[in-house]
């Protein structure tokens, strides 16, 4: 059985990945100290788990950038990094039926009434432009008022007071929808904001293409191999994981807006695009020695390598129907993990490419450049991929534009107004039917034997 929890996961990277676990047990402040950490380790080349002990002011810990090491999440799933997207694709689609466990830890301290304080957990002010501390890693979970069927996601949450916390349902979703839903109806959607959980969780949280009677946790529990462990809350009868460190009760009000953010957005910039939505707390039930678990915002890898392998997943998924041939996709971090695919293929026709732009553009709106290349360059190096599009792609006929279509609410380049922009895709593959140019290669077995060179030279890398 697997430990499904956060920290089981952070015992497993302590374990076997020693070096990619950093503990700093100096005071920090929860000001800006800690996402700049993530950032400065970044700028290094370096992407560890980051465990800040002692918070100025806060008795609890705060462990950060959990999310943000492909190798550290291709090993919790128990695969090579490269075969991540495939994994997912593949999993996700074997839907597990929970499992309903009794007491959980998390049920060690209940919190109501006055004592109701999110001011006492250490939320991290991130950037300086951020309207106030922000809960970056809280997974919200609600039911559809008319299906019942419960969703789990990503949304910002700012600190408004000591029960009050603003949000944003930018991504126009189905949390989005089921809050219109009961809206409509004139009441409020109770809803669980659950902080401290395994990052396969957040994996499955990710998935967006599914039927409607589908529970995410049921997505969750098939990227384990087992059925997810979770236990019920007060509020709603509502299920959250068994594993969770902090479960925060309440409620998202109807016919209720006021001002959220700017808050440093995974786009790299600061957003002040929002729903204004308000989630007011009744309860916190968490673990007696809990571990706050932020996720490091803007273009940082915790904000966003999830959300780039679940494009990576969803967009294979989409192409292999009919397009078999698509070997592989990529969606770079510095692209925001968002904004830009890259497929690779082994191209049998004309006309191939462009149906592959069209059919991951109407999977995933986050997208809006696609670049379509050949099967020997590398889709995870950018040198390579835009040697491609230089060598390979005729603007006049290569090149396809997409006018109007929908983009990001987040994306500055978006219409303020309808978000609705141009799309791009480029075909930077060879033609078939005739010769094209040869490229250049080296053997493997000549760069074997140039490393033995360079080792017995006393060369390392």
């Amino acid at each position: 059985m697997t430990d499904q929890s956060l920290r089981g996961f952070l015992d497993m990277v302590e374990k076997d990945f020693p070096a990619d676990f950093v503990r700093i047990k100096g005071p920090v402040r929860r000001e800006l100290d800690i996402t700049s950490t993530v950032f400065e380790f970044e700028r290094n080349g370096k992407s560890p788990v980051v465990m800040f002990e002692n918070v100025e002011g806060f008795d609890n810990p705060v462990v950060t950038n959990v999310s943000g090491n492909r190798r550290l999440l291709a090993a919790a799933v128990g695969v090579a990094p490269d075969d991540l997207p495939l994994a997912y694709r593949e999993r996700c689609q074997n839907y597990t039926p929970v499992e309903l466990v009794g007491d959980a830890p998390w049920q060690e301290l209940v919190l109501e009434g006055d004592d109701v304080d999110l001011t006492k957990l250490p939320i991290p002010l991130h950037f300086q432009v951020d309207a106030a501390p922000y809960i970056t890693a809280g997974q919200i979970t609600a039911r559809d008022p008319e299906t019942g069927v419960d969703t789990v996601g990503f949304h910002r949450l700012m600190l408004k007071g000591k029960n009050r916390l603003g949000l944003s349902l930018h991504s126009r979703r189905r949390m989005y929808e089921f809050h219109r839903r009961a809206e409509a109806r004139g009441e409020a959607l109770p809803a669980t904001i659950v902080i401290g959980i395994h990052p396969i969780h957040y994996m499955g949280s990710m998935a967006y293409h599914y039927p409607p009677n589908v529970r995410k946790y049921e997505i969750i529990g098939a990227l384990f191999g087992e059925p997810y462990r979770v236990a019920r809350c007060r509020t709603a009868d509502l299920e959250v994981p068994y594993g969770a460190e902090i479960v925060i009760e309440g409620e998202i009000l109807a016919e209720t807006r006021e001002p959220e953010g700017p808050f440093g957005e995974f786009t790299g910039y600061a957003s002040y695009r929002s729903t204004e939505n308000v989630f007011v707390a009744k309860r916190i039930q968490m673990r007696k020695d809990a571990i706050f678990h932020s996720v490091a915002s803007g273009t940082a890898g915790d904000h966003i390598l999830v959300s780039s392998i679940s494009r990576e997943a969803e967009i294979l998924n989409a192409l292999r129907r009919n397009l078999p041939n698509v070997t592989a996709v990529h969606v770079p971090l510095c692209t925001v993990g968002a904004l830009m695919a890259i497929i690779q293929m082994k191209k049998t026709a004309e006309g191939q490419p462009k149906q592959a732009i069209m059919a991951a553009l109407g999977t995933e709106f986050y997208v809006k450049t696609i670049v379509v290349v050949d099967e020997d360059v590398d889709i995870f190096n950018l040198s390579d991929v835009m040697w491609a599009v230089s060598t390979r792609a005729r603007a006049d006929k290569d090149i396809t534009l997409i006018h109007g279509a929908m983009g990001a609410i987040l994306d500055p380049t978006s219409d303020p107004v309808d978000h609705t922009l141009t799309k791009v895709g480029i075909d930077a593959t060879k033609p078939t039917g005739r010769d094209f140019a040869e490229r250049l290669t080296i053997a493997d077995e000549q760069r074997s034997r140039v490393q033995q060179l360079l080792k017995s030279a006393g060369v390392t890398f």
